[in-house]
């Protein structure tokens, strides 16, 4: 039985403690066997680059649940440094940019393709056929590519360590893909923290960094959030349902 003074995050299908240097994601019984194994193996794909991430040790069951045991990383979150040092905020937004930009110059072919969950997850949406079809279809014309994805890259999952080191976390919804879906991911995630400016300083500089059109990823905002919308929050609904107006970008 793990400690509970040992917990360190906790939801209703997880929890993730600190036991030493390790750290072990427990998931609840009712959490998908092939989805716990299928995280595990995308983090092994990702591992297999020259990235900082946290090395997988096991697969276990512990008190009848599934675990992932990963290094624990000690550090303090870039989320946490950005709050603590307002006055640095552009030089953390730019380390941020760098590091994205570092991720998704990477391969990993053993990963899914982004195309093939988002087109999963807006057919598991409540919108209508006719909404369902304009995204499907918009997202089906997208450029093909085969840049490694994060899926859920924001300040809290970097984890700079005492020595300034950046590692990245929580690799679980990893793809291989188009870049621009991963930042337009981004975008909203900084959108759905209550950090509109900043979103939308970030957005601006990836793609003066990256030689991107800003009108390019904008293309992408309404299928992600439709792709997000199969599993939001209820207090995300309203706002992820806005977005999805694809003749807001035609």
């Amino acid at each position: 039985m793990k400690n509970e003074s040992q917990l360190i995050f906790s939801r209703s299908d997880k929890r993730i403690y600190r036991d030493g240097d390790k750290l072990v994601k427990v998931f609840e019984t009712n959490y998908s066997k092939a989805n716990i194994l299928n995280e595990a193996l995308n983090h092994a794909s990702v591992e297999e680059t020259d990235l900082n991430i946290p090395s997988l040790r096991s697969i276990e069951v512990v008190d009848g649940k599934w675990a992932i045991v990963l290094d624990y990383i000690e550090g303090v979150t870039l989320q946490q440094l950005m709050d603590e040092h307002p006055e640095k905020e552009d030089e953390y937004l730019n380390l941020f940019v760098d590091l994205q930009l570092t991720v998704l110059s990477k391969k990993a072919p053993m990963l899914n393709k982004l195309k093939d969950k988002m087109q999963g997850k807006i057919s598991a949406t409540d919108l209508d056929a006719t909404t369902r079809y304009d995204l499907h279809t918009r997202l089906d014309s997208m450029p093909k590519h085969t840049h490694l994805c994060h899926g859920d890259f924001n300040p809290t999952n970097v984890i700079i360590t005492s020595d300034g080191t950046p590692y990245v976390i929580d690799w679980a919804h990893a793809t291989q893909g188009n870049s621009s879906a991963d930042v337009a991911r981004s975008y909203l995630l900084f959108y759905l923290a209550g950090k509109k400016e900043l979103g939308d300083k970030y957005l601006k500089l990836f793609c003066k960094k990256s030689d991107t059109a800003i009108q390019y990823v904008q293309r992408w905002i309404p299928i992600v959030a439709a792709s997000r919308l199969s599993k939001a929050k209820p207090e995300e609904d309203e706002f992820l349902r806005k977005w999805i107006d694809v003749v807001d970008y035609e």
